[in-house]
């Protein structure tokens, strides 16, 4: 089979690309210098006939958290089909819930892990309070991006809050996690590995009065060369479990000079490809080495 790649993204409706450079353009151009045929599609085109792509590069599939069952269907799709995919199959499932953070926090990593509030299930005060040591706390989807229906609350008033974040639970599986002040007094770095060795960083910096990083809530993103502890420490991360992935970004805080993950992002993280000289030739050659 001629090789034919498929650069896998989304139905951008600006949701989750406003203010962004599009990545999904420069991995065009990196295909194209490599002389390598491809288009790029939605995951959730009914129209795409996946069978005549030789590899999938999953690269911008945003909104699957939108979608999820949907979007396992599609998995199962590709499965069955057995185009390969970076990052494969099996990573992309795994890293989808935010589960995997308290399997690497078992580990004996540091991580920002919390606990889970299970779907349908009666919400505990006291047991989270017992879990979750912290006099704010961060409430997400457990599958979820961009920070979708996140809430930041104080303890104190989580009375005030019971009965939303309730009936967001009786929908679906929710993470409470303590809130780490470090994410608005620094911000949140993000270290960029491709083929498993480092590539570049960035500091996300949350707009004022604000706790989410992301830059379409006006968040600032600022280049940076990470510490030589910070580095390790992440590299220790992807060694362990994305040393097979394309790609993975790891975010974390610092927290008197320790590094901690909040985010191992392997499904489809934006690269920050436009911030650092060595982003777009380093991805390049980590697609060669793949692609041949």
């Amino acid at each position: 089979m001629k090789q034919h790649v498929a650069i896998v993204s989304y139905f951008s409706v600006g949701a989750y690309d406003s203010n962004t450079v599009d990545e999904n353009l420069i991995l065009s151009e990196i295909l194209s210098e490599l002389k390598i045929s491809h288009e790029i599609v939605s995951w959730s085109d009914p129209q795409v006939d996946w069978s005549k792509f030789s590899l999938l590069l999953i690269k911008s599939t945003w909104d699957y958290f939108d979608y999820y069952p949907e979007f396992l269907t599609w998995i199962e799709t590709i499965r069955t089909l057995g185009i390969p995919t970076l990052n494969n199959l099996d990573t992309i499932l795994w890293n989808s819930s935010k589960k995997y953070l308290l399997e690497i926090e078992s580990k004996g990593f540091p991580v920002i892990a919390g606990m889970i509030l299970e779907k349908g299930k009666l919400i505990s005060q006291d047991e989270i309070k017992a879990k979750v040591k912290s006099e704010f706390c961060v409430v997400k989807p457990l599958v979820s991006g961009g920070a979708k229906n996140t809430l930041k609350l104080a303890s104190q008033d989580w009375g005030k809050h019971a009965e939303k974040v309730q009936a967001w639970v009786n929908e679906e599986a929710f993470l409470i996690q303590p809130f780490i002040s470090e994410v608005e007094k620094v911000g949140e770095y993000s270290l960029l590995f491709f083929n498993g060795e480092f590539s570049h960083a960035v500091l996300k910096t949350p707009a004022n009065k604000d706790f989410r990083v992301q830059h379409y809530f006006g968040g600032t993103i600022t280049p940076i060369d990470p510490s030589e502890s910070m580095l390790s420490s992440c590299q220790a991360m992807v060694d362990e479990f994305a040393s097979e992935s394309l790609y993975v970004r790891v975010d974390g805080v610092e927290i008197e000079g320790k590094f901690h993950l909040m985010e191992l992002e392997m499904i489809e993280p934006y690269l920050f490809l436009a911030l650092s000289d060595q982003a777009i030739p380093n991805y390049k050659r980590a697609i060669a080495a793949r692609l041949g």
